[in-house]
């Protein structure tokens, strides 16, 4: 399975998002990471659905959204998403996932399963049939500069070895949190496919975008 990195928008320069957007397209990121976040589910709020639908309408490569939030399905109509793009909802987040995540195929765009740090990895078991992508959490989400948890690795092999017995080697991990050059070379070998990256990574002062993303892929 190829490699995939997915830049976190909400580490970019919002008084010029536009440019933003264009100058990661332009490093060779593979999709746009928007991080939504309600201040209720995390202690954090962050982007909306209208900047969610404003970056979809100028962006050329897919969307990454990562909904951070309690009850997502109140909100999956407000988005314009498409059959390239990824919706991932939290497994705590709605009483009924297994409903969300149909709704989120009913919309036609690609469904994600995200687990905390204390989520067990047997949550996804029944849910394989309605998820085409894990996004196991490296961090307790809602802000970004923490540091990676102690069981990340352990944990991301594990849900590699069991969405392999389960006879789903085609859905893809991602990992999100402290994504570093250092842990996405550990994350990698222990089986993760889609990398979100941040400021430890991609948003570095003084140094260009693009060989950031050349510097990432060389230690995958």
């Amino acid at each position: 399975m190829d490699k995939l990195l997915s830049a976190s928008v909400m580490c970019a320069d919002l008084t010029r998002l536009q440019d933003s957007i264009f100058e990661l397209e332009n490093a060779g990121v593979d999709y746009l990471h928007i991080d939504i976040m309600d201040g209720s589910f995390v202690p954090n709020i962050t982007l909306g659905f209208d900047l969610v639908n404003a970056i979809k309408s100028i962006a050329s490569i897919p969307l990454d959204v990562h909904m951070m939030v309690n009850e997502p399905s109140r909100f999956i109509d407000r988005m314009n998403l498409d059959e390239r793009d990824y919706l991932c909802v939290h497994y705590e987040a709605d009483i009924h996932v297994q409903r969300t995540l149909a709704q989120i195929r009913d919309k036609g765009c690609k469904t994600g399963l995200a687990l905390n740090p204390q989520t067990p990895l047997d949550s996804l078991e029944y849910l394989t049939d309605y998820i085409d992508m894990a996004l196991i959490m490296t961090v307790s989400p809602g802000f970004a500069g923490q540091k990676l948890f102690e069981g990340a690795q352990r944990k991301t092999q594990q849900a590699r070895e069991l969405l392999d017995k389960w006879g789903c080697s085609h859905i893809p991990i991602e990992v999100d949190g402290n994504i570093s050059f250092e842990n996405g070379k550990k994350l990698s070998r222990c089986g993760a496919d889609i990398f979100v990256l941040g400021t430890s990574s991609l948003f570095i002062k003084d140094k260009e975008m693009k060989q950031s993303v050349r510097d990432f892929r060389a230690v995958l």
